[in-house]
């Protein structure tokens, strides 16, 4: 299991409570999706022909970052930051980022990782923006997430109208 730790730096975050079932194991950073009315991290959502199309998908129903985390058997709702506005530091697959760079869940042979980032091809399956320019080729990048939940996001499936 990986460590129980926050990748939040700074900006207001915006929590909401969320069910996960109890066989839904959630780590605190973990990117997360709601699956009808439960949360769970983007390792668990259904990978579909490729990259590009699951991580499309995975835009579509992306809430925001787990704030807390759920054991095996737990069924408390916990915490999941929904804010356009909190930047966090995030692992990324090695590259160099401009400022406003979209990114998506990184991939995981056929299934996406929960905890890591990359480039994507186009915005339209991005959930994330770069905060931050590197020039040289990186392994993290400070981002702001876009959640299709809440209608302050850039996630244009949040959009209201």
């Amino acid at each position: 299991a990986m460590a129980q730790q926050s990748f939040y730096r700074f900006g207001q975050t915006e929590l909401v409570k969320q069910a996960v079932d109890s066989s839904t194991v959630v780590e605190i950073g973990d990117m997360l999706f709601l699956d009808t009315d439960d949360v769970k991290p983007a390792s668990s959502f259904t990978w579909t022909s490729n990259l590009a199309t699951t991580q499309a998908n995975f835009a579509e129903q992306f809430i925001g970052i787990a704030a807390e985390k759920s054991a095996s058997g737990q069924t408390d709702p916990i915490s999941v930051d929904i804010s356009a506005l909190s930047v966090y530091e995030f692992v990324v697959a090695s590259a160099t980022f401009e400022l406003s760079d979209e990114l998506g869940p990184d991939e995981n042979s056929s299934a996406l990782h929960k905890q890591t980032l990359e480039k994507t091809a186009s915005d339209v399956y991005g959930i994330a923006r770069a905060y931050e320019r590197k020039a040289a080729a990186s392994t993290s990048l400070r981002v702001k997430f876009a959640s299709a939940y809440n209608p302050a996001a850039a996630n244009i499936n949040a959009l209201i109208g």
